[in-house]
């Protein structure tokens, strides 16, 4: 009898131990646990830690409530200017009410994924060239908009939405190119030119105390002739003023000037190219008489 007791006993202990083997149930910190109990949900959710449910009868999802990082492949699209583009982006969301994760969508990875694929391509639709590649922060918010819109209902949040790259074709790569290289070159002109202004500006303002204080070019030029020789040159190019010359010419005689006068020299400037005076007429002609090559000798009588 004592046997019998003895083996029902651990008979019974081996059951319990079986079905609370097949009962228990762990669930992690990031985890939470939803029980369905032939074929429902029962209300509330199972919360990280051990927990039982009953055998057969119910069954245990578990779902992760970390933020997952989801890549969006590159979606191919012509912008509202007409430019064709390749972008590729990355989704971060989590799962805010495990119960519409499981019940409301099939896979709600996979639904995520599609339908950030689709907004995308529709952001790439509805803005132009220069709005993806300066303005991101403005596409990602509407992006994160578009995804989390639908995404509600099935117990996800988009947490962040971000444009990864922009493809561009060749062609556009060197046009982009060019164009930053001519703005390069129109602000560096710019620049020379107002460089220049300002120079000329101080150059005349230099140029009016010098032409009031004359011994302030005597010192540029001795400071210019001390910068030159400190180059060590054997040839020293020294500037000659011009007011010196102007000295000088103030300070010529005024008797150098040219002689005028009845006798000039055959080189003068009146004798020069003058041609010899006519012979006076003979008193035995008359005034119509002339003699060439072609007159026979002889005299006309008045």
């Amino acid at each position: 009898m004592v046997e019998e007791l003895l083996a029902a006993g651990i008979a019974a202990a081996a059951g319990v131990a079986v079905y609370l083997g097949a009962a228990a149930r762990v669930v992690k910190q990031y985890e939470r646990g939803v029980v369905f109990r032939f074929g429902r949900v029962r209300a509330g959710v199972r919360p990280p830690g051990f927990t039982m449910i009953v055998p057969v009868v119910d069954r245990l999802r578990k779902v992760n409530l970390q933020i997952v990082t989801l890549p969006v492949p590159a979606q191919e699209g012509i912008t509202r200017d007409n430019v064709t583009v390749r972008v590729d982006a990355v989704v971060y969301f989590k799962v805010v009410d495990p119960a519409s994760a499981i019940i409301e969508v099939e896979d709600y990875r996979f639904a995520v994924s599609q339908m950030a694929q689709t907004s995308l391509r529709s952001i790439i639709g509805k803005s132009d060239l220069d709005d993806l590649l300066s303005n991101r922060e403005k596409l990602n918010q509407g992006l994160e908009l578009m995804i989390d819109s639908p995404a509600m209902g099935w117990g996800v949040q988009i947490d962040r939405v971000e444009i990864k790259d922009v493809s561009l074709p060749e062609t556009m790569k060197r046009s982009m190119a060019r164009q930053a290289e001519a703005d390069r070159e129109r602000r560096a002109r710019v620049i020379n030119a107002d460089a220049e202004l300002q120079a000329s500006r101080k150059l005349a303002e230099a140029a009016e105390v010098m032409s009031e204080q004359p011994a302030a070019l005597q010192l540029r030029l001795l400071q210019t002739v001390v910068a030159v020789a400190a180059e060590k040159n054997s040839t020293l190019v020294l500037p000659f003023p011009v007011e010196l010359l102007r000295f000088l010419e103030r300070a010529a005689p005024a008797g150098h000037e040219a002689p005028s006068g009845p006798h000039r020299g055959p080189d003068s400037a009146e004798g020069a190219g003058t041609p010899p005076p006519l012979p006076a007429p003979d008193p035995d002609r008359g005034p119509a008489a002339t003699d060439g090559p072609g007159d026979r000798p002889g005299r006309l009588s008045a």
